[in-house]
């Protein structure tokens, strides 16, 4: 079994923003394994929606992203998974717009929901599919309030990051940057599906 996780916040208010990119390929993935009409079903004592399809097992956490990983650790141990049955699939704004990565292990990388999935499960040892969403250009602290993002719980970390990544990963993806990401989704999606039906070196090998 294969539990594959997107990363992202709930809300309206945080659709289609660069940090719910996992969000949207997990969401397409989800339609393209399955043959009937697909319906995301809200488990409570998971705090996630979830669409199980034969042996894999689709997410998308409501914990808000600095939390994924409490919903994640709840449903794992639920269904009798281990940590290598995890994938995680999350932005990544220090990969270009477009550019994927696959990893097997390794730090967060300062990735707020990735470093609670580490937290919480104890350990690094789960596969990461890695959708690089570019970086904004640097403003100052001054030319933005993100007080209330700060305080919430859906941007990334502050130690060793500006408050304009913050205020980046929650913004949306300009017109001109469509096509990407589209094509971003597009490959996202099927690199899981290589990992799945051929393992994730084919897919480290096509991707990487």
């Amino acid at each position: 079994m294969k539990l594959i996780v997107g990363l992202g916040n709930p809300g309206s208010e945080y659709q289609d923003t660069r940090h719910n990119v996992g969000f949207m390929v997990i969401e397409k993935l989800a339609k393209e394994l399955s043959k009937e009409q697909i319906s995301w079903k809200e488990e409570e004592k998971f705090k996630a929606l979830i669409v199980k399809i034969g042996d894999v097992i689709l997410v998308k956490p409501i914990t808000f992203m600095n939390s994924s990983g409490e919903a994640i650790s709840s449903i794992m141990h639920y269904f009798k998974c281990v940590p290598s049955d995890v994938w995680i699939v999350h932005d990544d704004i220090d990969l270009p717009l477009g550019k994927i990565r696959i990893r097997e292990k390794g730090s967060s990388a300062g990735h707020r929901g990735v470093e609670s999935v580490i937290t919480e499960l104890k350990t690094d040892q789960f596969v990461r599919f890695r959708l690089g969403i570019g970086r904004g250009k640097l403003f100052s602290t001054g030319d933005s309030d993100t007080s209330h993002i700060e305080k919430g719980n859906a941007g990334r970390a502050q130690h060793g990051r500006h408050k304009w990544d913050i205020s980046f990963v929650l913004s949306r993806f300009t017109r001109g940057e469509a096509g990407t990401l589209k094509h971003l989704i597009k490959n996202g999606t099927e690199a899981v599906r290589i990992a799945l039906t051929e393992g994730t070196d084919k897919a480290m090998d096509r991707f990487n």
